[in-house]
Order: structure tokens, then C-alpha cells, then sequence
């Protein structure tokens, strides 16, 4: 390589000593368009920072977390299985946390502590409210009752929405709304619908969030048991999977006229507070990282 050849390469990103650190944890992991958004961020602000994916297995996250902390890392995330033992491994948890029973952000304190935050939940509501749509009173039919779910509920309950959980395990969506209603806020405004009777239900909903990971690439066979002729004119219709951004579910609300929130801007909304607490700056939700993720995700990026 001559020495003009040289020149005419992009200068080499450097990583010192003074980088800040931070990355994704999950097993598996390779999948996450979390260090392309962060990294994206951190070259927008010119920050010496640097965002990367760390796969763990089950069973070596405690140990992972650990070694993380004690090599200068600022926090990570935390995405499938680990969210659990994540809320386990925190010494302070953030009210967010402690309302959806997991955590999907870590935050390695100066003084030693690991604080958890679950962002899933207010990334949820600012993503329906950048397309629009107040977040405020009705009644949302929130299908599944994993931890999005459980954040979720916690934020839309938050604002004043009445929440009805479904579940094809009735016993997990009882689980959920008891935790909901453990908070002295939720009281009445949380019940159950049975997983085959939704048609009963919709019609007096105002927002549909489907949580589980049916219409998801890769996901489990089969449709949702919902019949979108029932619903009212003004329903909006949630769907948290981003890939792929316009799922069954969507497809059939949109025919139907239906308004829709696909769920690639609750992966960005819910990473701001990270990258906040992690790197100092808070990142304004502009349309070049949505472009960026959304045109990977098509397999259009690098």
C-alpha cells in the first residue's frame, strides 16, 4: 500500500485509557441494534465513548457483571435471559425497576453501587407520544405478562390509563395485576381478560400493546386471538416487536384504517436514559437513527 493510499483511509477510531465504556449484555446478543444506535450517538456528540455487545451465558452473569464493574465499565444493558438476574444483582433500584420486577439498564455508581432502571415502560409511552397520541385515561388491552409487559403496565398506569392484561397462562397475567395492584396508585384500574375471550374486551379499549413475541422474525408460530373488526375507530394498535417493524398485527390494523406504533422507536426512546447516566449527554431522538436502524434492519445498513 502506497503511502497516498494510506491517507485516503478514514482515520482509525481511538480507544484509550479515558474511553467510556458500556455495552449490551444477552445470550444470544449478536442481534442487538443497540451498539449500532449508541455508537451512532456517541460519534454524533463527539464523546470518547464506546458501545459494545457482551455475550453472556445463563448462569455467568453475576460473575460477568462483576468483572465488568471492577474493569472501569460505566453500566450496561440488559436484554433475554438476564433481566431477572439483573434485578437480583442491584443494590439500588430505581422505582421504575421496582414497579416491573426487572431491569434492563445498569448504572456502576461512583460509590461503588450498581443501580438498576427499567426503561422499557416510559420508552413505550414516548414513542406512542412522538406519533401523536396522548398517553393519558381509556383503557389499553396490554397482551402478555413478561417484563416489558410489566413495565409497560406500570407506566401506562402512571399516566392514568386503565390497563386489562391477557395472557395465554391466565395464572401470569393474575401474577401481573397484583403486582400492579400492590402499588396504592393502581387499585381498580388493573383486571384479566381470558386469553380467548378478548372479543368481549376490545371493544372498550382505546390501545392495543401486544408484549409477547408472536409476529417476531424467529417467533412462535400462529396469530394473536384478536379480532380487529370489533375494535372502535379510535383504537390505537401497539406492537413492541421491531423486526419485523410492520407485523401481522399492524398489517391487519392498518387495512382496517387503524392507527399504529411499530415498535422500533420504543428501542430507541428506551435507551436515552442509559446513555445519559452512562455518557453524560442526553440524546435527542432525531430521524437519522431511526433511518440508520431501519435501513439495517431491511439489510440496507453496513
Amino acid at each position: 500500500m502506497t503511502r497516498a493510499d494510506m491517507q485516503a483511509l478514514p482515520a482509525p477510531r481511538r480507544i484509550g485509557g479515558l474511553t467510556a465504556l458500556a455495552g449490551v449484555i444477552g445470550w444470544p446478543v449478536a442481534h442487538s441494534r443497540s451498539p449500532l444506535m449508541h455508537n451512532f450517538w456517541l460519534a454524533q456528540y463527539g464523546i470518547d465513548g464506546a458501545y459494545v455487545p457482551l455475550p453472556v451465558r445463563p448462569g455467568a452473569f453475576d460473575v460477568a457483571v462483576r468483572g465488568l464493574q471492577a474493569a472501569g465499565f460505566h453500566g450496561t444493558n440488559v436484554t433475554i435471559p438476564h433481566k431477572e438476574a439483573a434485578f437480583r444483582i442491584v443494590d439500588r433500584l430505581d422505582r421504575s425497576a421496582r414497579r416491573s420486577g426487572s431491569v434492563n439498564t445498569l448504572v456502576f455508581a461512583p460509590d461503588g453501587a450498581i443501580e438498576g432502571y427499567s426503561t422499557d415502560g416510559d420508552g413505550f409511552v414516548a414513542n406512542v407520544e412522538a406519533h401523536g397520541i396522548a398517553v393519558t385515561g381509556g383503557r389499553a388491552l396490554l397482551l402478555g405478562a413478561g417484563g416489558a409487559a410489566r413495565a409497560i403496565a406500570a407506566s401506562l398506569l402512571d399516566r392514568g390509563v386503565a390497563v386489562t392484561i391477557a395472557n395465554r397462562t391466565a395464572a401470569r397475567a393474575h401474577e401481573l395485576a397484583d403486582a400492579m395492584r400492590a402499588d396504592a396508585e393502581a387499585g381498580a384500574m388493573v383486571d384479566v381478560a381470558p386469553w380467548d375471550g378478548l372479543g368481549t374486551v376490545l371493544p372498550g379499549c382505546d390501545m392495543l400493546v401486544n408484549t409477547t413475541s408472536v409476529g417476531m422474525h424467529g417467533g412462535p408460530p400462529g396469530d394473536l386471538p384478536i379480532d380487529l373488526a370489533l375494535a372502535t375507530p379510535a383504537l390505537v394498535v401497539c406492537d413492541i416487536v421491531y423486526v419485523p417493524r410492520q407485523t401481522a398485527l399492524l398489517r391487519t390494523a392498518a387495512a382496517r384504517g387503524l392507527r399504529c406504533v411499530d415498535g422500533l422507536g420504543m428501542l430507541i426512546h428506551q435507551a436515552r436514559l442509559g446513555f445519559r447516566k452512562w455518557f453524560g449527554t442526553d440524546p435527542v431522538i432525531g430521524a437519522e437513527v431511526e433511518a440508520l436502524l431501519d435501513a439495517d434492519l431491511r439489510g440496507e445498513g453496513s
